[in-house]
């Protein structure tokens, strides 16, 4: 069987860990954070008292970081760092912090390297402006 098919066995019988006592203060909030108390049941790991993460939920080595389409995700700020990637085994992402103008340029320099882009974001990539409100 696939590993990528596996992994997504997993993540879906993986337990959701929350904090000790989030239920009953609403400042605690949902998020993780290790129960530290000398007596504390979650910590001693009694039944029915909630999940800890343990290294038997994580996912196989081979896949670990992996996008789940199966290739490594490369994170692009311009045109040049595409020259980089190995298509076969890794596929962009751009950077959050590119604009427009450059995101187009990096788009058609993956599209002539046939590298996967993962957050294209932008619809009509030849349309070139937006409306300007006056």
């Amino acid at each position: 069987m696939n590993l990528l098919k596996i992994r997504k066995i997993l993540k879906s019988r993986k337990p959701k860990f929350l904090r000790q006592n989030w239920f009953r203060l609403k400042r605690l909030g949902e998020k993780w954070r290790r129960p530290k108390g000398r007596h504390s049941k979650l910590r001693r790991s009694f039944k029915a008292k909630g999940f800890k993460p343990d290294p038997g939920y994580g996912s196989p080595r081979e896949v670990r970081g992996l996008h789940p389409c199966g290739l490594k995700e490369v994170l692009v700020f311009r045109p040049q760092d595409l020259e980089k990637i190995n298509p076969e085994k890794e596929c962009a992402r751009i950077s959050a912090k590119v604009g427009k103008k450059k995101r187009m340029e990096i788009l058609k320099k993956a599209e002539e390297l046939k590298i996967k882009v993962l957050n294209k974001g932008v619809e009509n990539v030849s349309d070139g402006g937006g409306e300007q409100v006056s």
